[in-house]
């Protein structure tokens, strides 16, 4: 069983939204659903990623209460490098460019990048 079942995420245009996070999750591996007012993405048995319309206006400020970001592990520095540049592609900003962490571990190494809602996603590499 997942330790989480799944993540919604409030945006403010989901169209926008499918257009940036479609490349990346797509790319991790997870389809996507299209129904009702948001978008989903999931793989079979594992946990779902869920974007849907905020319900009021305000921006997301990275740094305030709430979401603050999500990393993905992934098995190689490559791997990092690889979903940094779909992400740039797909609009989003970059917060950190790839590179070696080395207040985490020696071996830590990783991305930021966050999209027009300041929802921010890490990309991290950290081999035992």
């Amino acid at each position: 069983m997942p330790l989480f079942d799944h993540i919604g995420v409030s945006v403010k245009d989901v169209p926008r939204a499918v257009v940036q996070f479609d490349p990346i999750l797509t790319a991790l591996g997870l389809q996507r659903s299209d129904g009702g007012n948001g978008a989903s993405w999931w793989a079979e048995g594992e946990t779902e990623f869920i974007v849907l319309p905020t319900r009021e206006a305000g921006e997301h400020r990275h740094g305030r209460a709430g979401w603050q970001h999500l990393a993905f592990a992934v098995d190689s520095r490559d791997e990092v490098d690889r979903l940094h540049r779909i992400a740039v592609d797909a609009g989003w900003t970059v917060v950190r460019e790839p590179k070696l962490y080395p207040r985490f571990s020696d071996r830590y190494y990783a991305s930021f990048v966050e999209d027009d809602n300041g929802i921010r996603l890490e990309f991290m590499h950290n081999p035992s």
